[in-house]
């Protein structure tokens, strides 16, 4: 006799595959108590550098000051399967010029991490623009106005763990302007002496892509007549003695190089967001935007370069 809320013979299941990736109901119990249950979502690494600094002009018997680089971050993160995920490329700041300021870089981002654009470099005697270096991923070098005064150096803003750049070089009251910082190291103060320009910071060093780039190189300070700066590792922009600086090297994040007097300074580098994950974990993405770089699965990683905007489907 059926007692009441009782059941007739034993608990049936269903007898579909689990290798066929359905489970039936048991295999659906012993999962959820032992945690084992299917995530719609996959573990994977990014490096984002923002767009590094342009740098000032020269002027007034002095070179403009060199560009901080983007900032250069990267951590590992989740991703939900069939989500777009918005990818955004900072571009480099613009190079001062007799009549026009030097700008700082654009952040670049992806999946809530930010790298800040660099600081711009300031302008000789305030020709065009500030004498101020700019705060950014990493900071843009001040310079000498005259009459004993000085512009301020950039830092590193904001502060990140770990931290995503470094400060220029001193602001000194000297012709050899200071260079901009760097994702691995401050830029050199700048002096006197055209044998000690002000060099830009060095960049940093990641294998994400496959194999080792520097990114981030701080913008050189600008010089007169001998003596200028070499840009630091990693794309920044070499000052110059007798023209106008050199730009950071696109989709590096590099800092502008100073110009020397009467000339412009070398625009920012643009950044780059590089997305992998390894074969083992997923297949390849379901769509972009942008036009990224694929590099087929080769090397055991699916890596994705987004030298642009755009955005990413798992």
């Amino acid at each position: 006799m059926r007692k009441r809320g009782g059941r007739i013979g034993p608990l049936q299941t269903v007898s579909t595959s689990v290798a066929s990736g359905v489970w039936d109901l048991t295999t659906q119990q012993q999962n959820v108590g032992s945690t084992n249950w299917p995530v719609n979502s996959r573990s994977v690494e990014y490096l984002v550098v923002g767009g590094g600094g342009g740098s000032g002009a020269g002027g007034s018997g002095v070179g403009g000051g060199g560009a901080g680089a983007g900032g250069f971050r990267t951590t590992s993160g989740s991703l939900t399967l069939g989500i777009s995920y918005a990818v955004t490329v900072g571009g480099g700041g613009s190079g001062g010029t007799g009549s026009a300021a030097s700008t700082s870089g654009v952040d670049s981002s992806f999946n809530g991490l930010v790298s800040t654009g660099g600081g711009r470099g300031g302008h000789g005697g305030a020709n065009g623009g500030s004498a101020n270096g700019g705060n950014g991923g990493s900071g843009g070098a001040g310079v000498y106005i005259g009459g004993g005064q000085t512009g301020s150096q950039g830092i590193s803003s904001p502060v990140t763990s770990p931290v995503q750049g470094h400060a220029a070089g001193a602001t000194t009251g000297s012709d050899y302007s200071s260079g901009g910082g760097g994702a691995g190291g401050a830029g050199t103060p700048g002096s006197y002496d055209p044998n000690s320009p002000g060099h830009g910071g060095p960049g940093a060093a990641s294998s994400i892509s496959g194999s080792s780039v520097t990114y981030g190189g701080g913008g050189a300070g600008g010089g007169r007549g001998v003596g200028a700066g070499t840009g630091g590792s990693g794309g920044g922009g070499n000052g110059n003695a007798n023209g106008a600086g050199s730009a950071g090297t696109a989709n590096r994040g590099g800092g502008g190089g100073g110009g020397s007097e009467g000339h412009a300074g070398g625009a920012g580098g643009s950044g780059v967001v590089i997305i992998r994950w390894a074969t083992s974990v997923h297949t390849a993405a379901a769509s972009t935007t942008g036009s990224p770089t694929y590099n087929n699965g080769a090397g055991g990683y699916h890596v994705y370069t987004f030298n642009a905007s755009g955005s990413i489907t798992l």
